[in-house]
């Protein structure tokens, strides 16, 4: 089957374009995207459609991202083709904001992807991501957490802005488009840091997957058949678990929420996920935790039993409280000191504690910045280390294992030796894991787990920033 008929066919099967639709094409100069724009420049009068190009230029890489750009724009220009561009300082946002580069250059594409639809009533963005990324996609969230909703992969069609995201490529490799666009004398911009090992991805690209391929050339459409499948699978779970839901679950007001224990386990483990991560969509209006296999798994345990009561920190300021039969979830700011449970802290992302500390757990390759200058970086490996990971006060027997001592110290001894003051003891930030393990005394001193030199097996980061101006505010 030839690479234009595939297309046809993936598009025509999947119901990703209808007649009359407007198409903004995400563009980055690149060969995927220029396959793109190629063959819909040749097939939008077959489809009935009309074409317009995005492209947005992250100032990333100077006068290089700049002329990508000016290709872009120039190709549309003499093609007759409209098309949108803009420069978005991504380093000076790093600079003001920190976080993961990566994350910080998605969002701000994808706002001005949103932008242009609306302003121009355009109601499909259409992205050149194909069968290779979607292997890339479901290995690297199985590497990270393997949860269903990781392992779904990219869909060939989805909400987005007033319209929808369509993925038409997803039914051919990135190998099928090269020769495409070569055969058709289309050009393209190679990115340079394509090339590199920095990012998650790309190590990936260049190592597993070709690795799989020898084993399987056709393991790429293998792994979009898996996600397809694994996609409508889930899409029936889900419309069982919102049947039982109204049913298990009660609203008590804006974002408040209570779960009847009983009721929920009498459903199926599958269908009792499914109604969590509903529940998660309510309190955060998200799906931005929905791939957190920790945070789910750390609910179902919750509702492990129906003996006595317990508590669990959830992210931006929620808690989850087990009183008996029932599980609350609520705000942060309305309990009392007295309620507040351990802190759940956020993986590959910022976890802000109550005293202006804030703390980044992450892939120690990733590309991480903060403003502070107050910070401190450990290293170590996630084999060592059983999540999901907390933020707590001291407990009584709490011990910590440092470098360079044969047995474990008495944290109540580690606070004398440091001259910490009796009445901040038992406000302490500590940081443990699933287990209980103390990891770090924040501020003060870590587990013989962490290295402020990186190991060869260390594959995680802890960033602490905000200790030496907040840590006097423990009290």
């Amino acid at each position: 089957m030839s690479f234009e008929l595939k297309v046809q066919q993936y598009i025509s099967e999947q119901q990703l374009i209808e007649k009359g639709d407007r198409l903004l094409i995400a563009c980055s100069g690149g060969i995927d995207s220029m396959g793109l724009v190629h063959f819909f420049k040749k097939f939008q009068h077959i489809f009935e459609i009309r074409l317009f190009v995005v492209h947005v230029d992250h100032m990333l890489r100077g006068e290089t991202s700049f002329e990508d750009r000016k290709f872009v724009e120039q190709f549309c220009h003499q093609n007759h083709i409209p098309v949108f561009s803009t420069s978005i300082p991504i380093p000076q946002l790093l600079q003001e904001e920190g976080g993961n580069s990566q994350a910080l250059c998605r969002r701000e594409r994808y706002a001005y992807f949103a932008e242009q639809m609306e302003q121009n009533h355009i109601n499909k963005l259409v992205t050149a991501h194909h069968a290779d990324d979607q292997l890339e996609s479901v290995l690297m969230a199985l590497t990270k957490a393997g949860s269903v909703s990781g392992m779904k992969g990219m869909y060939s069609k989805r909400n987005f802005s007033i319209g929808s995201i369509i993925r038409p490529f997803l039914a051919v490799t990135k190998e099928e488009i090269r020769e495409y666009l070569e055969e058709n004398g289309g050009l393209y911009r190679e990115d340079a840091s394509n090339a590199k090992d920095d990012y998650t991805r790309n190590r990936f690209r260049h190592h597993i997957v070709p690795l799989l391929k020898s084993e399987n050339p056709k393991v790429s459409s293998n792994a979009v058949h898996f996600t397809e499948s694994l996609q409508q699978d889930d899409e029936l779970l889900r419309a069982l678990a919102l049947e039982r839901f109204p049913r298990i679950v009660q609203e008590n007001g804006k974002q408040a929420f209570s779960l009847k224990i009983a009721d929920f386990q009498k459903e199926p483990v599958a269908l009792q996920r499914r109604i969590i991560l509903i529940l998660l969509n309510y309190l955060y209006n998200s799906s931005k935790f929905n791939q957190s296999y920790t945070l789910i798994s750390s609910i179902l345990s919750l509702c492990a039993s129906v003996h006595g009561s317990a508590s669990l920190h959830l992210p931006e300021q929620f808690i989850a409280k087990r009183t008996y039969d029932e599980v609350e979830f609520v705000n942060l700011m309305d309990l009392t000191q007295e309620d507040l449970p351990h802190q759940m802290v956020v993986m590959e992302g910022w976890t802000q504690l109550q005293n202006g500390i804030r703390l980044y757990i992450g892939e120690a390759s990733d590309v991480v910045h903060a403003e502070e200058k107050d910070l401190s970086t450990y290293y170590f490996n996630s084999n060592q280390v059983t999540t999901p990971l907390s933020i707590r006060t001291r407990a009584k027997g709490d011990r910590i294992a440092l470098k360079g001592m044969k047995d474990a110290k008495r944290l109540s001894r580690l606070f004398i030796d440091e001259k910490v003051p009796l009445e901040q003891r038992e406000r302490w930030p500590i940081l443990v894991d699933s287990e209980n393990e103390v990891l770090a005394v924040i501020g003060l001193r870590v587990n013989n787990k962490l290295s402020t030199i990186q190991r060869n097996s260390d594959n995680m980061v802890l960033i602490i920033t905000g200790v030496n101006s907040n840590v006097s505010s423990i009290k």
